[in-house]
């Protein structure tokens, strides 16, 4: 199934990115040319615009929080930034400082990390990243729990947005993300969407699960609807 086919069957605004943590560039992908970004989901916005392409660490150092969660050290020079950061999101109540330490990371630091399109990325995925309205998400969660790449309790992130790349590649597993307000700021992401993380390996099973969950979802769908019309008075 090709992006535009998962795009349309879950009638998606913009298909699944694909996203890689690497020890060394993946071959026949691009570096990179824009330099540091004052947010590492940039980077997802600009694998949706279609580039694929990989950066270093130095393109993620203007982002503190994303570099940590990415377990991509600040520069000395740096260093102190994301602390001040910390700092002014405990000022203004935003973050509470016993929250930090359950904030998912990488377990190593990559070399590089990698963007793309699924079908065209050129690179094997760590983690698949979709933005979907909650009824799209849904149907894309239900065929990830029928290939078993998902709990039934599933794991949900609150803040940052980014965090929730480790949480589904550390873990193996499906994880969902309610973004925060950096992340909808510097990706766009609409108020009536969230993501949904799919660790890269079990991606291929997800999607063939998915005609079949949105197939069964219309059944159920017009059952539904059935009842409901009974019920109705007149």
């Amino acid at each position: 199934m090709s992006d535009t086919d998962i795009v349309n069957l879950l009638g998606l605004r913009r298909p699944p990115i694909a996203i890689g943590f690497f020890d060394s560039p993946p071959p026949g992908v691009p570096r990179w040319s824009g330099g540091s970004l004052p947010a590492g989901c940039m980077f997802w916005q600009k694998a949706w615009d279609g580039a694929s392409f990989y950066t270093v660490p130095a393109d993620h150092h203007g982002c503190a929080v994303g570099s940590y969660t990415h377990s991509l050290p600040l520069p000395a020079e740096r260093a102190q930034e994301l602390q001040q950061t910390v700092a002014f999101m405990v000022q203004n109540r935003y973050l509470d400082m016993a929250e930090v330490p359950g904030i998912p990371t990488l377990k190593r630091t990559p070399g590089v990390v990698a963007y793309g399109l699924v079908g065209a990325a050129g690179f094997a995925p760590a983690v698949v990243l979709v933005a979907a309205k909650p009824a799209q998400a849904m149907l894309l969660y239900e065929a990830a729990l029928k290939a078993g790449a998902a709990n039934p309790l599933p794991n949900v992130l609150g803040r940052p947005g980014c965090g929730v790349l480790p949480l589904a590649f550390n873990g193996d597993v499906s994880a969902l993300s309610f973004g925060c307000k950096g992340n909808r700021t510097f990706t766009g992401l609409p108020d009536d969407e969230l993501y949904v993380a799919v660790p890269g390996d079990r991606w291929d099973g997800v999607v063939q699960a998915l005609a079949e969950t949105v197939h069964a979802n219309r059944a159920m769908g017009s059952y539904y609807d059935s009842r409901l019309a009974t019920t109705l008075p007149g």
